[in-house]
């Protein structure tokens, strides 16, 4: 869950961005039919198996809208849903519901969607020592909801952005003039507190990425042959990580190599939606 001062600082302004995006000057389907305040309720329903999550983003879109709205939840963050389960209920002005509907559901479904199918690939990592991350490879501007929903999905964060640590790629390498000169140049001038990374797309740069002292390694795209015989160069001298097109089809001939960590891009950019809708809006009176 998002805390007050995270979500004032930096959720808050992304949710109102997109509000704004949706509406420019005024919602004129709305307010064509409902031109007076009135209270309405609505539900909200899951129409898919999957992990709910943003449940408080959803939340904040109609406060944001209208402090007076009022949402009632029968889940959490994390927790499995069943096709035709009631989520939640939404109360307040009938205008705000309506406005904020659409913005509300693309952040519930692409949050819910991204921590089910990191579920999934996660349940594919049990009995192993290995930590499931993410990537940057993340939809702009949506990056705090995607890498909040690969954690409620039972994975785990990469580097936020660039300025949270230091992972040397390839054109990085090429840019320094080889390996252990853009590992010498980063311990320089990075902090002492931040582990080195660096990414290796062969055994050879492997084995100078060891003798530079790299704290964490990166094989990239390499073979299963190749991947074998670098974990045998670096022989616990670094950490181990192991990325490149990791995907819930492939990510089983991963496990039995030994390694720390395997990232993949793909629990943010290839994780489609989870099904959620919100239905049988209708007035409802004082007492009701």
């Amino acid at each position: 869950m998002f805390d007050p001062i995270t979500m004032k600082l930096n959720v808050d302004p992304f949710i109102l961005s997109a509000l704004e995006e949706d509406i420019t000057s005024d919602d004129v389907s709305t307010n064509s039919v409902m031109p007076y305040a009135q209270t309405g309720e609505a539900d909200l329903i899951c129409k898919q198996d999957g992990i709910i999550c943003g449940l408080q983003i959803f939340e904040r879109v109609f406060t944001l809208l209208d402090g007076k709205t009022v949402t009632k939840f029968y889940a959490e963050d994390g927790d499995a849903i069943t096709n035709g389960r009631l989520i939640a209920k939404v109360r307040g002005d009938i205008r705000t519901i309506l406005s904020g509907e659409r913005t509300a559901l693309n952040y519930l479904q692409r949050m819910s969607g991204i921590a089910t199918y990191t579920h999934a690939v996660a349940g594919l990592l049990d009995g192993t020592n290995i930590r499931l991350l993410d990537t940057r490879k993340t939809s702009p501007n949506n990056r705090i909801f995607e890498k909040y929903a690969v954690r409620i999905g039972g994975g785990n964060n990469h580097r936020y952005n660039l300025s949270d640590g230091v992972l040397l790629k390839d054109n990085h390498i090429g840019a320094a003039g080889g390996v252990k000169k853009a590992v010498q140049m980063a311990k320089e001038y990075a902090p002492f507190v931040r582990k080195i990374e660096v990414e290796a797309e062969t055994v050879a740069m492997v084995k100078e990425a060891v003798e530079a002292g790299a704290d964490i390694i990166m094989l990239d795209n390499m073979s299963q042959e190749q991947m074998k015989e670098a974990i045998d160069v670096i022989s616990g001298k670094a950490e181990v990580e192991v990325s490149g097109n990791v995907t819930r089809e492939n990510i089983a001939r991963l496990t039995e190599l030994g390694v720390d960590y395997i990232s993949s891009g793909a629990l943010t950019h290839s994780a489609p939606i989870l099904d959620l809708s919100l239905k049988n809006l209708h007035v409802v009176t004082q007492n009701s």
